[in-house]
Protein backbone atom coordinates (compact mmCIF):
# COMPACT_ATOMS: atom_id res chain seq x y z
CA UNK A 1 0.00 0.00 0.00
CA UNK A 2 1.86 3.42 -1.14
CA UNK A 3 2.64 5.92 1.66
CA UNK A 4 0.79 9.11 1.49
CA UNK A 5 3.15 10.87 0.19
CA UNK A 6 3.10 8.27 -3.02
CA UNK A 7 -1.02 9.06 -2.97
CA UNK A 8 -0.11 13.08 -3.10
CA UNK A 9 2.60 12.44 -5.97
CA UNK A 10 0.27 10.72 -7.98
CA UNK A 11 -2.52 12.82 -7.73
CA UNK A 12 -0.18 15.54 -8.92
CA UNK A 13 1.64 13.62 -11.88
CA UNK A 14 -1.64 12.77 -13.08
CA UNK A 15 -3.40 16.40 -12.76
CA UNK A 16 -2.34 17.50 -16.19
CA UNK A 17 -4.17 14.06 -17.82
CA UNK A 18 -6.92 14.42 -16.11
CA UNK A 19 -7.09 18.41 -17.04
CA UNK A 20 -6.66 17.57 -20.68
CA UNK A 21 -8.57 14.60 -21.12
CA UNK A 22 -12.08 16.67 -19.09
CA UNK A 23 -11.16 19.48 -21.53
CA UNK A 24 -10.94 16.91 -24.91
CA UNK A 25 -14.14 15.29 -23.85
CA UNK A 26 -16.10 18.73 -22.62
CA UNK A 27 -14.83 21.38 -24.65
CA UNK A 28 -15.67 23.35 -22.07
CA UNK A 29 -13.06 25.17 -19.70
CA UNK A 30 -14.98 25.78 -16.79
CA UNK A 31 -16.57 22.03 -16.72
CA UNK A 32 -12.83 20.90 -16.94
CA UNK A 33 -11.78 23.12 -14.07
CA UNK A 34 -14.32 22.31 -12.08
CA UNK A 35 -13.56 18.94 -12.60
CA UNK A 36 -10.00 19.05 -12.25
CA UNK A 37 -10.76 20.79 -8.83
CA UNK A 38 -12.78 18.10 -7.51
CA UNK A 39 -9.94 15.40 -8.38
CA UNK A 40 -7.08 17.34 -7.11
CA UNK A 41 -9.20 18.29 -3.80
CA UNK A 42 -10.87 14.48 -3.60
CA UNK A 43 -6.46 13.32 -3.87
CA UNK A 44 -5.50 15.05 -1.68
CA UNK A 45 -8.33 15.83 1.11
CA UNK A 46 -11.36 13.76 0.18
CA UNK A 47 -9.86 10.59 -0.22
CA UNK A 48 -10.78 7.08 1.15
CA UNK A 49 -7.89 7.51 3.92
CA UNK A 50 -10.20 9.87 5.77
CA UNK A 51 -11.69 6.51 7.86
CA UNK A 52 -7.80 6.56 9.64
CA UNK A 53 -5.60 9.00 10.94
CA UNK A 54 -4.19 9.94 7.54
CA UNK A 55 -2.22 12.97 6.05
CA UNK A 56 -5.55 13.39 4.31
CA UNK A 57 -7.27 13.49 7.48
CA UNK A 58 -4.75 15.62 9.10
CA UNK A 59 -5.04 18.19 6.23
CA UNK A 60 -8.74 19.11 7.34
CA UNK A 61 -6.89 21.06 10.42
CA UNK A 62 -8.85 22.27 13.00
CA UNK A 63 -12.10 20.71 11.32
CA UNK A 64 -11.04 17.41 11.29
CA UNK A 65 -13.05 16.87 14.28
CA UNK A 66 -15.89 16.25 11.62
CA UNK A 67 -14.44 13.03 10.38
CA UNK A 68 -14.12 11.10 13.57
CA UNK A 69 -17.63 9.44 13.57
CA UNK A 70 -16.88 8.60 10.10
CA UNK A 71 -13.57 7.15 11.08
CA UNK A 72 -15.24 5.30 14.04
CA UNK A 73 -17.72 3.55 11.96
CA UNK A 74 -15.98 2.98 8.81
CA UNK A 75 -13.12 0.24 8.73
CA UNK A 76 -10.04 1.21 6.67
CA UNK A 77 -9.87 0.17 3.31
CA UNK A 78 -13.76 -1.87 3.36
CA UNK A 79 -15.95 -1.31 0.12
CA UNK A 80 -17.67 1.55 2.22
CA UNK A 81 -14.59 3.94 2.24
CA UNK A 82 -12.33 2.61 -1.16
CA UNK A 83 -15.05 1.17 -3.03
CA UNK A 84 -15.33 2.71 -6.57
CA UNK A 85 -17.80 5.17 -6.43
CA UNK A 86 -20.23 4.32 -3.30
CA UNK A 87 -16.95 5.41 -1.40
CA UNK A 88 -17.17 9.08 -2.61
CA UNK A 89 -20.91 9.05 -2.39
CA UNK A 90 -20.62 7.79 1.41
CA UNK A 91 -18.16 10.90 2.03
CA UNK A 92 -19.99 13.26 -0.29
CA UNK A 93 -23.46 12.01 1.60
CA UNK A 94 -21.66 12.37 5.11
CA UNK A 95 -20.28 15.60 5.00
CA UNK A 96 -23.72 16.95 3.55
CA UNK A 97 -24.96 15.50 6.48
CA UNK A 98 -22.86 17.50 8.79
CA UNK A 99 -23.24 20.81 6.42
CA UNK A 100 -26.67 20.32 6.99
CA UNK A 101 -26.51 19.59 11.12
CA UNK A 102 -24.14 23.00 11.19
CA UNK A 103 -25.93 24.85 9.43
CA UNK A 104 -29.09 24.18 11.28
CA UNK A 105 -27.79 24.75 14.45
CA UNK A 106 -26.18 27.99 13.02
CA UNK A 107 -29.34 29.32 11.56
CA UNK A 108 -31.01 28.31 15.00
CA UNK A 109 -29.03 30.39 16.85
CA UNK A 110 -28.62 33.35 14.73
CA UNK A 111 -33.07 33.66 14.82
CA UNK A 112 -33.04 33.62 18.66
CA UNK A 113 -30.31 35.94 19.09
CA UNK A 114 -32.76 37.88 16.01
CA UNK A 115 -30.43 37.91 13.53
CA UNK A 116 -32.15 36.30 11.03
CA UNK A 117 -35.90 37.21 10.24
CA UNK A 118 -37.47 33.77 9.15
CA UNK A 119 -39.94 35.28 6.85
CA UNK A 120 -37.45 37.20 4.73
CA UNK A 121 -35.30 33.90 4.52
CA UNK A 122 -38.57 32.09 2.86
CA UNK A 123 -39.02 35.39 0.66
CA UNK A 124 -35.58 35.49 -0.52
CA UNK A 125 -35.61 31.98 -1.47
CA UNK A 126 -39.14 32.18 -3.95
CA UNK A 127 -36.39 34.85 -5.64
CA UNK A 128 -32.99 32.97 -5.80
CA UNK A 129 -33.76 29.17 -5.72
CA UNK A 130 -31.10 27.24 -4.13
CA UNK A 131 -30.97 24.72 -7.07
CA UNK A 132 -30.74 26.00 -10.68
CA UNK A 133 -30.90 23.48 -13.22
CA UNK A 134 -27.91 25.42 -15.08
CA UNK A 135 -25.39 23.65 -12.22
CA UNK A 136 -26.51 20.35 -13.16
CA UNK A 137 -23.27 19.82 -15.12
CA UNK A 138 -21.37 21.53 -13.04
CA UNK A 139 -22.12 19.53 -9.85
CA UNK A 140 -22.10 16.38 -12.99
CA UNK A 141 -18.49 17.22 -13.02
CA UNK A 142 -17.24 17.94 -9.51
CA UNK A 143 -18.70 14.55 -8.59
CA UNK A 144 -16.77 12.71 -11.18
CA UNK A 145 -13.68 14.68 -10.66
CA UNK A 146 -14.04 13.47 -6.49
CA UNK A 147 -14.74 10.34 -8.19
CA UNK A 148 -11.60 9.98 -10.16
CA UNK A 149 -9.30 11.26 -7.56
CA UNK A 150 -10.81 8.43 -5.16
CA UNK A 151 -9.98 5.74 -7.80
CA UNK A 152 -6.78 6.96 -8.18
CA UNK A 153 -6.23 6.39 -4.42
CA UNK A 154 -7.69 3.11 -4.42
CA UNK A 155 -6.16 1.35 -7.39
CA UNK A 156 -3.01 2.53 -6.11
CA UNK A 157 -3.66 0.79 -3.32
CA UNK A 158 -4.54 -2.27 -4.86
CA UNK A 159 -1.90 -2.32 -7.08
CA UNK A 160 0.67 -2.08 -4.60
CA UNK A 161 -1.55 -4.59 -2.50
CA UNK A 162 -0.82 -6.66 -5.37
CA UNK A 163 2.72 -6.12 -6.07
CA UNK A 164 3.27 -7.06 -2.39
CA UNK A 165 1.46 -10.38 -2.11
CA UNK A 166 3.03 -11.51 -5.74
CA UNK A 167 6.59 -10.41 -4.04
CA UNK A 168 5.86 -12.19 -0.71
CA UNK A 169 4.85 -15.35 -2.83
CA UNK A 170 7.99 -15.31 -5.31
CA UNK A 171 10.11 -14.95 -1.71
CA UNK A 172 8.46 -18.08 -0.39
CA UNK A 173 8.42 -19.94 -3.70
CA UNK A 174 12.62 -19.70 -3.63
CA UNK A 175 12.68 -20.30 0.10
CA UNK A 176 10.77 -23.48 -0.24
CA UNK A 177 12.55 -24.48 -3.46
CA UNK A 178 16.07 -23.96 -1.44
CA UNK A 179 14.67 -25.62 1.51
CA UNK A 180 13.55 -28.42 -0.73
CA UNK A 181 17.05 -28.27 -2.48
CA UNK A 182 18.69 -28.82 0.61
CA UNK A 183 16.26 -31.22 2.22
CA UNK A 184 17.28 -33.43 -1.11
CA UNK A 185 20.82 -33.01 -0.14
CA UNK A 186 20.96 -33.98 3.10
CA UNK A 187 18.24 -36.60 2.48
CA UNK A 188 21.11 -37.77 -0.44
CA UNK A 189 24.05 -37.65 2.21
CA UNK A 190 22.25 -39.56 4.58
CA UNK A 191 21.83 -42.44 2.53
CA UNK A 192 25.35 -42.41 1.49
CA UNK A 193 26.73 -42.71 4.57
CA UNK A 194 24.78 -45.53 5.03
CA UNK A 195 26.02 -46.92 2.74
Amino acid sequence: MPSGRTHDRITLWTVPLVSGIAYFLTQNGKLALILTGGFLFSGLMFGPDLDIYSVQYKRWGWFRWIWIPYRSAIRHRSQLSHGLIIGTILRLLYISLIILILSGIIAAIAYLLGYVNLKSVIDSQKQFPIWNAKYTQALFALIIGLELGAMSHSISDWIGSAYKRNKTQKTRSRSDATRSQSSKKSYKKSKSKKK
